[in-house]
């Protein structure tokens, strides 16, 4: 296997078989002018050219027409419904208490009507009590005996990982989103799903070629001087190449894959009408708002699929970043740049996680690594905008220490009032103030709509009370995370869709802050930091709202004096850690 000597691209995607990330690159790139597609130059060869790229999209398209368009929706309905079955056989006693009382109830308003009312209600019992006892004898069949619950979900997250996998792109990307919903799926599927990666095979160089060519609108020549014909990274979406522009640059261009458009449009039709269908059976699809997800991920996926978004995005992260030496965003070309085609800066680097790279170019991983939750604070408590895909393909270190993101597809967006409320739920988490976290997830709207806010509290409060009491640098970003997941599924909470993206980013920075510094711990890293940007956006906030009281402005708002002596008694602290 040829490798890639302690580098990789400005691409963001997944390497393919042909490409590692250790060793030594004996790649060459090709020049452009030498390859078939450049000397296609004719009227008759650039048709030909336009019919093959059409050819190649409508082989992508027939398989949801005809017979394969059934056998796939047999396929994709077989996963989901198999699925379904089994979150609710997994919370089966929890549907049979419901059942029970919903049936008390209907038998209550019976005794008020008639008797054969009555009678209507005592079969309705009858009836319940045999499906109950058959849904019972099921769970014992898919999911075995309740002493082996855990193994049984553990080896039932790798059969839905294996086959997202198998069904193709539009499953990899929405495994990967459940992976973040711990108010769906038990914990062993979280954990399965968010190590799902994209694995898919790359695509033609001929498919790639005259895709670039249609996109730009001239010659692959025209445009690149020389193209490598090995393809550097593949995923679900597209895949990349190291490219020289005749100006002697050195770029990265993404591909997107052939007719993928069709491709999520089709799997998305397939997945509406399994959504539809399961709804007539309110009790299956009890755990899993299909039609909520289907909406969110239509949002996200079309995001990603828009290359041109993607380069206005790392403007803006440059943008933000402008004024940090240590951080690095890729050059996007935008004469090269087009919705399917992406040309920008080709960076040569580390991975963040390649301890051995980093240490023979004398850089310190944990240094990278606070630098990178730096980055992360200012961008969710600052910025209001954050790379939501920080995997350690995506971040490199530069041979000079410095830190390049790239790839920003996926991003998420933070409102003000959304800032403003992580600020104070961090408040409470540095008070270790219990009750006051289970307040901040309900004003995070963390609860499903209709559940009493007193019944919930006092589960959340005990659960964050042992935490809370461990030392700050004695706990664990994840752990909490998976704790509150199996409190997720088994209470009546859900993960709002402006935290998705949130969760995911922040467990996959812990995850390469444990790879790269043995002793990590998330909060203890994150203190320092959030403190500065808390006091810099609380402090500039309460000089506004002190002066508008002082002029009369405010007639109807008050000053949180409490939080602003714990505001002083940070800023306090912090002067005197500084001066040390």
């Amino acid at each position: 296997m040829n490798e890639l000597s302690d580098t990789t691209s400005a691409a963001g995607l997944q390497p393919t078989d042909k490409v590692g990330l250790n060793g030594n690159r004996n790649h060459s790139m090709t020049a452009t002018s030498s390859l078939p597609i450049a000397k296609f130059v004719t009227s008759e060869q650039k048709v030909a050219e336009e019919k093959f790229l059409a050819s190649k999209e409508a082989d992508v398209a027939r398989k949801y027409a005809g017979i394969q368009g059934y056998l796939r929706i047999l396929h994709v309905s077989a996963v989901i419904g198999k699925l379904a079955l089994y979150l609710y056989l997994d919370q089966l006693d929890l549907h049979n208490k419901g059942q029970i009382r919903h049936a008390r109830e209907r038998m209550r308003r019976a005794e008020r009507l008639t008797r054969a009312a009555v009678f209507g209600e005592w079969l309705y019992g009858i009836r319940l009590w045999f499906f109950q006892r058959f849904m019972g004898l099921l769970r014992i069949l898919f999911l075995g005996r309740e002493t082996k619950r855990e193994i049984n979900q553990e080896k039932q997250a790798i059969w839905l990982k294996d086959k997202l996998i198998e069904l193709g792109p539009t499953f990899i990307k929405i495994g990967q989103s459940m992976g973040t919903r711990a108010d769906l799926l038990p914990l062993p599927f979280v954990i399965a799903l968010g190590e799902l990666q994209d694995n898919v095979p790359p695509f033609p160089n001929e498919i790639a070629f005259a895709r670039i060519e249609k996109e730009l609108g001239r010659k692959i020549n025209e445009a690149y001087e020389e193209f490598e014909l090995e393809p550097v990274a593949a995923a679900s979406l597209g895949q990349v190449y190291r490219a020289r522009l005749h100006s002697g640059e050195e770029v990265a261009v993404k591909v997107q894959r052939p007719n993928l458009e069709a491709t999520i449009k089709g799997d998305l039709e397939i997945l509406k009408k399994v959504a539809n269908f399961a709804e007539r059976f309110p009790q299956l699809n009890e755990n899993a708002d299909w039609s909520g997800m289907l909406r969110e991920f239509n949002e996200t996926i079309h995001e990603e699929m828009d290359y041109a978004a993607e380069g206005r995005n790392a403007e803006r992260f440059r943008e933000n970043f402008k004024n940090w030496s240590n951080i690095h965003v890729p050059k996007i070309y935008w004469d090269a740049t087009t919705s399917k085609v992406l040309t920008m800066e080709f960076i040569y680097g580390t991975k963040v996680t390649d301890l051995e790279g980093q240490a023979r170019r004398g850089v310190s991983p944990e240094k990278v690594n606070r630098l990178l939750i730096k980055t992360y604070l200012k961008q969710l408590l600052e910025d209001g905008f954050f790379h939501a895909d920080p995997h350690p393909g995506n971040l490199l270190v530069m041979p000079d220490g410095r830190l390049a993101f790239f790839d920003f597809g996926m991003v998420g967006r933070i409102t003000p009032e959304l800032q403003s409320k992580m600020i104070d739920a961090f408040f409470h988490v540095v008070s270790k103030d219990a009750a006051g976290i289970a307040q901040d997830l309900i004003d995070l709207d963390f609860l499903k709509p209709g559940t009493s806010h007193d019944v919930v509290r006092p589960v959340v409060e005990k659960m964050f009370e042992f935490h809370l009491n461990l030392k700050l640098k004695d706990v664990n970003f994840k752990e909490l995370t998976y704790d509150l997941a199996d409190v997720m599924y088994d209470y009546p909470f859900r993960l709002p869709s402006n935290f998705t993206y949130i969760m995911r980013a922040l467990m996959t920075l812990e995850g390469i802050g444990i790879i790269t510094d043995p002793e990590f711990n998330f909060f203890e890293t994150a203190k320092p930091y959030a403190k500065e940007f808390m006091l810099r956006r609380e402090g500039a906030d309460f000089r506004k709202m002190f002066v508008n009281k002082l002029m009369g402005r405010d007639s109807d708002g008050k000053i949180d004096w409490n939080r602003t002596w714990k505001l002083a008694k940070m800023a306090f602290k912090t002067v005197l850690n500084t001066g040390k």
